[in-house]
C-alpha cells in the first residue's frame, strides 16, 4: 500500500484578474474592437477569476515590460532560449516554496519524482531540490516531462511503485509548470483558448507506505489512449516557446472517452460506481468538467472542489490535480474515513489517466 501524507502548493506572486489579463492578450495580438469583444466574451466563459504567473508583464503597461519587449507588438518575440532561461531562474524557488508548505522533515526522503511539460534543463530540478534543501546525494531521482496535464498521475505510479517495492520508501513527487512563459501570439482559435486558461503553479507531495493521521491511500490506476483526439492535444517546441494545440472539440471526446475509462477503472479496482463519494477532476476548462459531469451523471456540486481550482488559479497543467486533492484533503473529517475518490486527468494522445483514492 502507499498515501499521500502530505500536499503543498505553491503559486507566484503576481495575481491578475482573468479580464486584466484579457487586456494584455488584446494589447499584444493588436486586436480591432470587434476581435476584442470576442476575447473578452472567450475569458468571461471561462468561469476563471484569477490567474497567476512568474510574469509581472501581464499586469503592467508595454513601457514598463521586463520579459517581453517594450514595444506594442511584443516585437522581438521572446525565443526559446529566453523562455528556458526564465523557467530555470522562476522554476525552482516556486518548487521549494510548494516544498515548505508540506510542513515535513525533508531529510527522511528517499526518492525524488520531478514532473514538468513547460520546461528542461540539465542538471535539472531534481539535483538543484537536492542541493537547496541539502539533502541526501544518494536521494534517487526520476524525471518525468513533456506529459501535459495528466503528468501528476506518472509522477503518483511511481511514487506507488516504489513503495510497494520499499516499504521504507519516503517518495517527494514535484510537479511544476510555467505555462504563461509560452504565450503565443496568433490568432487561430487554439492559441487564444490556451492563452486564456494556463496559468503558473507548483505542488508537492509525500508518498509513503504508511498512512498518517490524515492521508489518501493510492488505491488503483487506470489508463487508456483516445486516437481520435490525437490532432486535437497535441504540445510542440517551436521557436518561439512551446505551442498548445488545444481545439473545442476535447470536451466532445472527453465525454465520449471517459465513461468506458471510468468503468474499466472501477472493474478492476472492485469498486461499484455507486461507491464513489468524492471527485477530483483535472479542471482543464469548464467545457472540460461539464462533459465529465453529463458522461459520469454528477453534478457540479460533486466536481465543486475543481471549479474552485479552475476560479482561483486557471490551468495549471500537470499540478492543478493535486490542487483539487488539496482542498479535498484540507477538507475532510473523521467522518469521510474509508471514502473514495475518484480522480481523472486528460493530456495529449489523447491520453485519460484515472485513479482511485481512499481518505484514511
Amino acid at each position: 500500500m502507499s498515501f499521500i501524507t502530505s500536499i503543498g502548493t505553491a503559486v507566484p506572486e503576481n495575481c491578475f484578474p482573468q479580464m486584466q489579463i484579457a487586456e494584455f492578450m488584446a494589447s499584444a495580438l493588436q486586436m480591432d474592437e470587434y476581435d476584442q469583444r470576442k476575447l473578452k466574451a472567450l475569458y468571461k466563459t471561462t468561469k476563471i477569476a484569477q490567474r497567476h504567473s512568474v510574469l509581472a508583464d501581464y499586469g503592467k503597461p508595454y513601457s514598463a515590460y521586463q520579459f517581453y519587449p517594450q514595444s506594442p507588438d511584443l516585437e522581438p518575440f521572446p525565443t526559446i532560449s529566453q523562455r528556458m532561461i526564465a523557467y530555470q531562474k522562476f522554476a525552482l524557488p516556486l518548487c521549494l516554496k510548494a516544498i515548505e508548505n508540506l510542513n515535513i522533515d525533508t531529510k527522511g526522503i528517499t526518492h525524488i519524482v520531478t514532473v514538468s511539460c513547460t520546461g528542461m534543463y540539465a542538471p535539472g530540478l531534481d539535483i538543484e531540490i537536492i542541493s537547496a534543501l541539502n539533502l541526501d546525494t544518494t536521494i534517487q531521482r526520476t524525471a518525468i516531462n513533456f506529459m501535459g496535464c495528466y503528468g501528476a498521475f506518472n509522477g503518483l505510479k511511481m511514487a506507488d511503485t516504489i513503495c510497494k517495492a520499499n516499504p521504507n520508501a519516503k517518495v517527494l513527487v514535484v510537479c511544476v509548470e510555467l505555462c504563461t512563459l509560452h504565450f503565443q501570439k496568433k490568432m487561430e482559435e487554439d492559441f487564444l483558448l490556451s492563452n486564456a486558461l494556463f496559468a503558473d503553479g507548483a505542488a508537492a507531495v509525500l508518498v509513503e507506505s504508511k498512512g498518517q493521521e490524515k492521508s489518501l491511500e493510492l488505491h488503483s490506476f487506470f489508463c487508456d489512449l483516445y486516437f481520435e483526439g490525437k490532432q486535437d492535444m497535441a504540445w510542440k517546441v517551436a521557436d518561439f516557446g512551446f505551442e498548445m494545440t488545444l481545439t473545442s472539440y476535447i470536451p466532445k471526446l472527453v465525454k465520449l472517452g471517459i465513461k468506458s475509462l471510468i468503468d474499466r477503472l472501477l472493474m478492476n479496482s472492485g469498486i461499484a460506481n455507486s461507491a464513489i463519494d468524492l471527485y477530483a477532476m483535472h479542471p482543464g476548462g469548464k467545457a472540460i468538467l461539464e462533459a465529465i459531469e453529463t458522461a459520469l451523471e454528477i453534478t457540479k456540486e460533486d466536481n465543486r472542489y475543481a471549479y474552485q481550482v479552475l476560479r482561483d488559479y486557471g490551468n495549471m497543467s500537470s499540478c492543478t490535480v493535486l490542487f483539487v486533492l488539496n482542498e479535498i484533503l484540507k477538507n475532510t473529517t473523521e467522518a469521510d474515513k474509508g471514502k473514495n475518490i475518484l480522480s481523472g486527468a486528460f493530456g495529449p494522445g489523447l491520453t485519460l489517466e484515472s485513479m482511485i483514492l481512499r481518505v484514511n
